[in-house]
């Protein structure tokens, strides 16, 4: 499994100790990519968990390009991508490579994701086609949240107590096939923070691959642990994924009446959520 960790040390420390916490076969192998964090976090894995093949980097590039470093050092038939944020029992991640053993045309699974409460975490979308871009951006997805013309993105109703063939899962979470990757490629590095793992799904769902989310398997997910160290920022890079996103898959002159009322109200809602994040954290500080 490959874990990118950039300052979060606490929420890291947990999940390996969870990691470690029940032997099984194989062994897990356990990548942390460190990228440069100045909270300790690497020394931390030396000295707490030899067990972990650790990769550090003089200067953070990004999830991405940490990511793919540690899945070209992995080994095995799947890969876990994991956030340092997220417990899981070991035997959860067993369980749920025995299911990807099983059904060879799907590219990689997702778990479902609880808050530390045990409320169920919404973490399953559709791609961002721009249809369903445009009916969030005008309100319709949210005046008929169930349709699944209108909800198509966000799907608000999707039903999580159901295993199902599902198009975007949240990343925090992704047991990748090897045979998958090899077939997609890594992930594309210009997407260096959000939708890396969206360009990989909707990469594997147009060569015929198919995603899951398993309810039987769960793990506890605390949520935006490195993001919200810079909360105003990633607002901002929240939204430059998405159009990053849309001008690679949908350069058509067809779909840029869309792409531009999308890129208005983004660069919008950025400046608001940025502003309101900026507020709050001056308001911790004081």
């Amino acid at each position: 499994m490959v874990i990118v960790n950039w300052n979060t040390a606490g929420f890291l420390r947990s999940a390996l100790r969870l990691l470690f916490s029940e032997p099984v076969d194989p062994p897990l192998q356990i990548i942390v990519v460190d990228n440069n964090s100045s909270d300790g976090s690497a020394q931390m894995v030396t000295s707490e968990f030899p067990e972990v093949i650790l990769i550090t980097n003089r200067r953070n590039d990004g999830y991405a390009k940490a990511c793919n470093q540690g899945i070209e050092r992995a080994g095995g038939e799947h890969i876990l991508l994991l956030n340092p944020d997220v417990e899981v029992k070991p035997s959860t991640i067993c369980r749920a490579a025995q299911w990807l053993s099983r059904n060879p045309r799907t590219a990689a699974v997702a778990i479902r994701l609880l808050s530390p409460d045990g409320s169920i975490q919404h973490s399953v979308r559709g791609f961002p086609r721009p249809m369903a871009l445009f009916w969030e951006v005008i309100g319709f997805a949210k005046i008929f949240p169930k349709s699944r013309l209108f909800g198509a993105y966000r799907q608000r109703d999707f039903n999580y107590s159901r295993s199902s063939e599902v198009e975007q899962p949240m990343g925090s979470f992704l047991l990748v096939r090897r045979d998958a990757l090899n077939a997609i490629g890594l992930l594309d590095e210009d997407f260096s923070i959000f939708f890396n793992e969206v360009d990989w799904l909707y990469r594997a769902h147009r060569l015929g691959w198919t995603i899951y989310y398993l309810t039987e398997e769960s793990a506890i997910h605390y949520g935006g642990a490195a993001t919200r160290l810079v909360a105003p920022a990633m607002a901002w890079e929240s939204r430059r994924g998405l159009l990053k996103f849309y001008r690679k898959h949908y350069r058509s002159p067809l779909f840029a009446p869309v792409y531009w009322v999308v890129a208005m109200t983004s660069w919008l809602q950025a400046m608001w959520v940025s502003r309101k994040r900026a507020r709050e954290a001056v308001g911790k500080a004081g």
